[in-house]
Protein backbone atom coordinates (compact mmCIF):
# COMPACT_ATOMS: atom_id res chain seq x y z
CA UNK A 1 0.00 0.00 0.00
CA UNK A 2 1.51 3.24 -1.12
CA UNK A 3 1.21 6.24 1.37
CA UNK A 4 0.21 9.25 -0.44
CA UNK A 5 1.70 12.36 -0.60
CA UNK A 6 1.47 16.41 -1.07
CA UNK A 7 4.49 17.92 -1.59
CA UNK A 8 4.79 21.71 -2.02
CA UNK A 9 7.18 23.52 -4.16
CA UNK A 10 7.68 26.75 -3.44
CA UNK A 11 9.93 27.57 -6.26
CA UNK A 12 11.60 30.85 -5.66
CA UNK A 13 9.60 32.13 -2.97
CA UNK A 14 9.65 32.68 0.55
CA UNK A 15 12.12 33.74 3.15
CA UNK A 16 13.35 32.46 6.46
CA UNK A 17 11.38 34.77 8.47
CA UNK A 18 8.17 33.80 6.16
CA UNK A 19 8.88 30.20 6.00
CA UNK A 20 8.81 30.46 10.05
CA UNK A 21 5.38 32.03 9.67
CA UNK A 22 4.28 29.25 7.20
CA UNK A 23 5.19 26.89 9.82
CA UNK A 24 3.53 28.12 12.67
CA UNK A 25 0.61 28.66 10.90
CA UNK A 26 -0.16 24.81 10.06
CA UNK A 27 1.55 23.73 13.48
CA UNK A 28 -0.67 20.72 14.88
CA UNK A 29 -2.89 20.48 11.82
CA UNK A 30 -1.20 18.08 9.74
CA UNK A 31 -2.30 14.63 9.66
CA UNK A 32 -0.43 12.32 11.66
CA UNK A 33 -0.70 9.56 9.45
CA UNK A 34 -2.15 8.30 6.11
CA UNK A 35 -0.62 11.26 4.18
CA UNK A 36 2.93 11.89 4.38
CA UNK A 37 3.07 15.95 3.86
CA UNK A 38 6.29 17.63 2.80
CA UNK A 39 7.42 21.29 1.88
CA UNK A 40 10.29 21.98 -0.68
CA UNK A 41 11.52 25.05 0.06
CA UNK A 42 14.44 27.90 -1.50
CA UNK A 43 18.29 26.82 -0.40
CA UNK A 44 18.24 30.10 2.09
CA UNK A 45 14.91 28.67 3.63
CA UNK A 46 16.08 25.14 4.60
CA UNK A 47 17.77 25.93 8.21
CA UNK A 48 14.20 27.41 9.07
CA UNK A 49 12.53 24.75 7.25
CA UNK A 50 13.98 21.89 9.21
CA UNK A 51 14.23 23.66 12.34
CA UNK A 52 10.92 24.84 12.87
CA UNK A 53 9.27 21.29 11.37
CA UNK A 54 11.40 18.99 13.33
CA UNK A 55 8.58 17.99 16.28
CA UNK A 56 6.06 18.10 13.23
CA UNK A 57 4.66 15.44 10.99
CA UNK A 58 6.05 17.09 7.74
CA UNK A 59 8.90 16.06 5.60
CA UNK A 60 11.34 18.36 4.26
CA UNK A 61 12.76 18.74 0.89
CA UNK A 62 15.39 21.00 -1.25
CA UNK A 63 14.55 21.99 -4.50
CA UNK A 64 18.05 21.04 -6.22
CA UNK A 65 21.56 19.93 -5.54
CA UNK A 66 24.53 19.70 -7.09
CA UNK A 67 26.03 16.01 -8.20
CA UNK A 68 29.51 16.18 -5.78
CA UNK A 69 29.43 16.61 -2.29
CA UNK A 70 32.30 19.27 -2.28
CA UNK A 71 34.54 21.20 -4.33
CA UNK A 72 35.06 24.25 -6.46
CA UNK A 73 31.33 24.39 -7.72
CA UNK A 74 30.54 28.18 -7.12
CA UNK A 75 27.07 28.48 -6.38
CA UNK A 76 25.97 24.99 -5.87
CA UNK A 77 24.37 23.40 -3.07
CA UNK A 78 26.04 19.44 -1.76
CA UNK A 79 23.73 16.73 -0.89
CA UNK A 80 26.15 16.14 1.62
CA UNK A 81 25.30 19.27 3.63
CA UNK A 82 22.04 18.82 2.41
CA UNK A 83 21.93 15.47 4.12
CA UNK A 84 23.71 16.55 7.43
CA UNK A 85 21.11 19.09 8.10
CA UNK A 86 18.42 16.55 8.01
CA UNK A 87 16.69 16.89 4.76
CA UNK A 88 14.58 14.36 3.42
CA UNK A 89 14.16 14.64 -0.10
CA UNK A 90 15.59 16.65 -3.04
CA UNK A 91 13.51 17.59 -6.09
CA UNK A 92 15.37 16.97 -9.27
CA UNK A 93 14.78 17.33 -13.15
CA UNK A 94 11.77 20.35 -12.69
CA UNK A 95 11.16 21.50 -15.85
CA UNK A 96 12.21 24.90 -15.04
CA UNK A 97 15.60 23.59 -13.90
CA UNK A 98 16.08 21.66 -17.40
CA UNK A 99 14.46 24.63 -19.54
CA UNK A 100 15.94 27.64 -17.95
CA UNK A 101 19.55 25.98 -16.57
CA UNK A 102 19.96 23.61 -19.33
CA UNK A 103 19.92 20.51 -16.96
CA UNK A 104 20.41 17.15 -18.75
CA UNK A 105 18.94 13.83 -18.33
CA UNK A 106 22.42 13.02 -17.30
CA UNK A 107 22.55 15.57 -14.64
CA UNK A 108 19.56 14.67 -13.40
CA UNK A 109 20.53 10.85 -13.07
CA UNK A 110 23.75 11.88 -12.00
CA UNK A 111 22.06 13.92 -8.87
CA UNK A 112 20.07 11.10 -8.28
CA UNK A 113 22.73 9.02 -7.54
CA UNK A 114 24.46 11.17 -4.99
CA UNK A 115 20.92 11.80 -3.49
CA UNK A 116 20.38 8.63 -2.64
CA UNK A 117 24.69 7.99 -1.62
CA UNK A 118 23.75 10.45 0.76
CA UNK A 119 20.61 8.90 2.77
CA UNK A 120 17.85 11.09 0.95
CA UNK A 121 15.41 10.69 -1.50
CA UNK A 122 14.97 11.93 -4.89
CA UNK A 123 11.90 13.32 -6.24
CA UNK A 124 12.50 12.97 -9.81
CA UNK A 125 10.38 15.29 -12.20
CA UNK A 126 9.28 14.75 -15.84
CA UNK A 127 7.00 15.83 -18.41
CA UNK A 128 6.23 16.46 -21.91
CA UNK A 129 5.54 20.39 -23.64
CA UNK A 130 2.03 21.18 -25.09
CA UNK A 131 3.65 21.04 -28.73
CA UNK A 132 5.05 17.19 -27.53
CA UNK A 133 1.78 16.21 -26.58
CA UNK A 134 0.02 17.54 -29.66
CA UNK A 135 2.53 15.95 -32.24
CA UNK A 136 1.92 12.10 -30.28
CA UNK A 137 5.45 12.59 -28.69
CA UNK A 138 4.52 12.65 -25.27
CA UNK A 139 4.92 9.12 -24.06
CA UNK A 140 8.35 8.26 -25.65
CA UNK A 141 9.65 11.54 -24.41
CA UNK A 142 8.41 11.18 -21.01
CA UNK A 143 9.18 7.45 -20.45
CA UNK A 144 12.70 8.45 -22.14
CA UNK A 145 13.25 11.13 -19.59
CA UNK A 146 12.55 8.12 -17.09
CA UNK A 147 14.92 5.84 -18.44
CA UNK A 148 17.32 7.88 -18.53
CA UNK A 149 16.95 9.26 -14.92
CA UNK A 150 17.30 5.87 -13.47
CA UNK A 151 20.13 4.44 -14.95
CA UNK A 152 22.33 2.39 -12.33
CA UNK A 153 19.61 3.27 -9.41
CA UNK A 154 18.78 -0.60 -7.57
CA UNK A 155 15.48 -1.69 -7.63
CA UNK A 156 15.17 -0.94 -3.75
CA UNK A 157 16.74 2.78 -4.24
CA UNK A 158 14.00 3.40 -7.10
CA UNK A 159 11.34 1.71 -4.86
CA UNK A 160 11.75 4.34 -2.21
CA UNK A 161 12.20 7.17 -4.23
CA UNK A 162 9.38 9.46 -5.91
CA UNK A 163 8.84 10.61 -9.18
CA UNK A 164 6.42 13.23 -10.25
CA UNK A 165 4.54 14.08 -13.75
CA UNK A 166 4.27 17.07 -14.35
CA UNK A 167 2.54 18.14 -18.29
CA UNK A 168 4.57 21.41 -18.71
CA UNK A 169 1.73 22.89 -19.87
CA UNK A 170 -0.06 22.89 -16.96
CA UNK A 171 2.58 24.48 -14.62
CA UNK A 172 2.06 27.39 -13.18
CA UNK A 173 -0.56 28.01 -16.61
CA UNK A 174 -3.89 27.74 -14.44
CA UNK A 175 -4.54 24.84 -16.80
CA UNK A 176 -4.81 21.37 -15.20
CA UNK A 177 -4.29 17.93 -17.48
CA UNK A 178 -7.95 15.74 -16.53
CA UNK A 179 -7.90 13.22 -13.88
CA UNK A 180 -8.10 11.00 -16.66
CA UNK A 181 -4.97 12.58 -18.70
CA UNK A 182 -3.21 12.66 -15.33
CA UNK A 183 -3.52 8.59 -15.01
CA UNK A 184 -3.10 7.58 -18.08
CA UNK A 185 0.68 9.18 -18.41
CA UNK A 186 1.29 8.00 -14.56
CA UNK A 187 0.32 4.57 -15.37
CA UNK A 188 2.55 4.82 -18.61
CA UNK A 189 5.45 5.72 -15.80
CA UNK A 190 4.45 2.88 -13.98
CA UNK A 191 4.40 0.34 -16.77
CA UNK A 192 7.79 1.65 -17.94
CA UNK A 193 9.52 1.08 -14.64
CA UNK A 194 7.96 -2.20 -14.67
CA UNK A 195 9.76 -3.18 -17.71
CA UNK A 196 12.98 -1.24 -17.09
CA UNK A 197 12.58 -3.30 -13.29
CA UNK A 198 9.68 -5.22 -12.51
CA UNK A 199 5.94 -5.05 -11.40
CA UNK A 200 7.03 -5.61 -7.51
CA UNK A 201 9.61 -2.28 -8.06
CA UNK A 202 6.86 -0.43 -10.12
CA UNK A 203 4.06 -1.09 -7.50
CA UNK A 204 6.07 0.80 -5.06
CA UNK A 205 7.01 3.57 -6.52
CA UNK A 206 5.09 6.56 -5.47
CA UNK A 207 4.42 8.96 -8.54
CA UNK A 208 2.75 12.38 -8.19
CA UNK A 209 1.06 14.49 -9.98
CA UNK A 210 1.83 18.40 -10.83
CA UNK A 211 0.70 21.12 -12.63
CA UNK A 212 -1.93 23.48 -10.83
CA UNK A 213 -2.67 20.86 -8.07
CA UNK A 214 -5.39 22.56 -5.57
CA UNK A 215 -7.76 21.92 -2.99
CA UNK A 216 -10.72 21.59 -5.49
CA UNK A 217 -9.22 19.03 -7.99
CA UNK A 218 -6.87 16.88 -5.52
CA UNK A 219 -9.56 14.84 -4.56
CA UNK A 220 -10.80 13.36 -7.84
CA UNK A 221 -7.00 13.23 -8.86
CA UNK A 222 -5.94 11.26 -5.86
CA UNK A 223 -9.33 8.77 -6.33
CA UNK A 224 -7.27 7.43 -9.85
CA UNK A 225 -5.35 4.09 -9.06
CA UNK A 226 -1.94 5.14 -10.40
CA UNK A 227 -1.60 8.75 -8.56
CA UNK A 228 -0.06 8.72 -5.60
CA UNK A 229 0.06 12.32 -4.61
CA UNK A 230 0.73 15.53 -5.95
CA UNK A 231 3.67 18.15 -6.34
CA UNK A 232 2.13 21.60 -5.96
CA UNK A 233 3.39 24.87 -6.68
CA UNK A 234 1.15 28.22 -6.09
CA UNK A 235 -1.04 26.01 -3.89
CA UNK A 236 1.27 24.97 -1.29
CA UNK A 237 2.53 28.91 -0.34
CA UNK A 238 -0.73 29.39 1.94
CA UNK A 239 -1.15 27.49 4.82
CA UNK A 240 -4.55 27.20 4.95
CA UNK A 241 -4.34 26.04 0.94
CA UNK A 242 -1.53 23.26 1.85
CA UNK A 243 -3.64 22.06 4.84
CA UNK A 244 -6.63 21.36 2.80
CA UNK A 245 -4.68 19.46 0.55
CA UNK A 246 -2.53 17.45 3.13
CA UNK A 247 -6.22 16.93 4.57
CA UNK A 248 -7.76 15.90 1.67
CA UNK A 249 -8.91 12.39 3.00
CA UNK A 250 -10.60 13.91 5.63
Amino acid sequence: MRTPIIAGNWKMNKNPQETQEFLEAIKGKLPESGVEAIIGAPAIDLNALTWFSKDEPLKTAAENCYFEDAGAFTGETSPKALSDMGLDYVIIGHSERRQYFAETDEDINKKAHAILKNNMLPIICCGETLEQRESGKAEEWVTGQIENAVKGISDDDLAKSVVAYEPIWAIGTGKTATADQAQEMVHVIREKIASLYDADTADKVRILYGGSVKPANVKELMSKEDIDGGLVGGASMDPESFLALANFQK
